[in-house]
């Protein structure tokens, strides 16, 4: 039986990057939640106004790859400790949010929050909101990473993510 978790920590071109690779994970689609208006474009939400975040939501085989390991990795994988931006891409379309789909995906949330609150020296900002529609990004964010390894951002940002979890978590790698 498969669940979903919607996941957003700055770009959605590294969450995808990497959580495309687990062993467990059948799909991983970028996209847009949390925001005011009806089918957002990428245009609209990178003017940060829509208030929609930039997202990645997947499809998981429990029996394979817990939630909580998915939330492990999650926090691995960007500093949920800066309000509305990974690096240098700034603005509330980037902010760290869990959008959960269950009171079970809440609670694992908070947990992994307060467990890893004294890891961080600053507050740890990860919002933990119920999950409302999801609007699918424009098809040449799907798998963008796999089809553009050698574009500057993808070499310069998303590849990094890509070699810490293929040197800390290989055993989860399909």
């Amino acid at each position: 039986m498969s669940e979903i978790a919607t996941l957003a920590g700055g770009c959605f071109w590294c969450l995808d990057a990497t959580f495309a690779r687990l062993r467990g994970v059948s799909q991983v689609d970028c996209g847009y939640m949390g925001g005011r208006i009806e089918a957002p474009t990428y245009k609209a939400v990178c003017t940060g106004d829509t208030g929609h975040a930039e997202v990645i939501q997947l499809t998981f085989d429990p029996t394979i790859i817990s939630y909580a390991t998915l939330l492990e990795l999650f926090f691995a994988l960007h500093n949920p400790t800066t309000l509305n931006r990974q690096g240098g891409d700034v603005g509330t379309q980037y902010r760290s949010s869990i959008f959960f789909h269950s009171e079970q995906q809440a609670a694992d949330a908070r947990k992994k929050i307060a467990d890893l609150a004294s890891d961080y020296r600053d507050p740890i900002v990860t919002e933990v909101t119920p999950a409302v529609t999801y609007w699918p990004a424009e098809t040449y964010h799907q798998d963008y990473f796999e089809q553009n390894p050698e574009q500057p951002y993808c070499s310069a940002v998303v590849a990094g993510k890509v070699r810490k979890l293929v040197q800390e978590y290989g055993n989860l790698l399909k």
